[in-house]
């Protein structure tokens, strides 16, 4: 498929799609007039590089972990244990931020709960420099 194709297939522009390429992340085939040309694998590629940015991991990461998993089952082939230490840290890393965010969460609810229920009015605040009569 064309470039228009594999836009409308992944959802990713075409700017982006010449990044991905860029980084070593996708290599589609060339046509002999120099027109890229993308095939089924390279849709799924495509879905694995964007799952795994969202993840947080940077594209030189994913360049080594990309030939490393298995497209029928998503796990790592035995000939890449090295990257094992550096996806755990990257899975830690990803726990504290997804704690960092639910504690934030919390936080918010809370605020919310407090509020007065909707068209109840707002509770003014004093002024500053106003003092407030007795």
């Amino acid at each position: 498929m064309r470039m228009k194709e594999m836009v409308r297939r992944t959802g990713v522009h075409e700017r982006l799609l010449r990044y991905y390429e860029q980084q070593g992340l996708l290599t589609p085939g060339r046509l002999p007039s120099g027109y890229r040309v993308y095939g089924e694998s390279d849709v799924e590629t495509v879905r694995r590089i964007r799952c795994l940015l969202a993840a947080g991991l940077p594209t030189a990461l994913i360049s080594q972990v990309l030939p490393c998993i298995r497209a029928d089952d998503e796990r790592l082939m035995p000939t890449c244990p090295d990257l094992l230490a550096q996806l755990r840290r990257e899975g830690e890393r990803i726990t504290r931020a997804i704690e960092d965010l639910q504690a934030s969460h919390a936080i918010l609810d809370s605020i919310i709960a407090a509020a007065p229920p909707e068209g109840a009015g707002t509770p003014t605040s004093p002024q500053p420099g106003v003092a407030e009569a007795s």
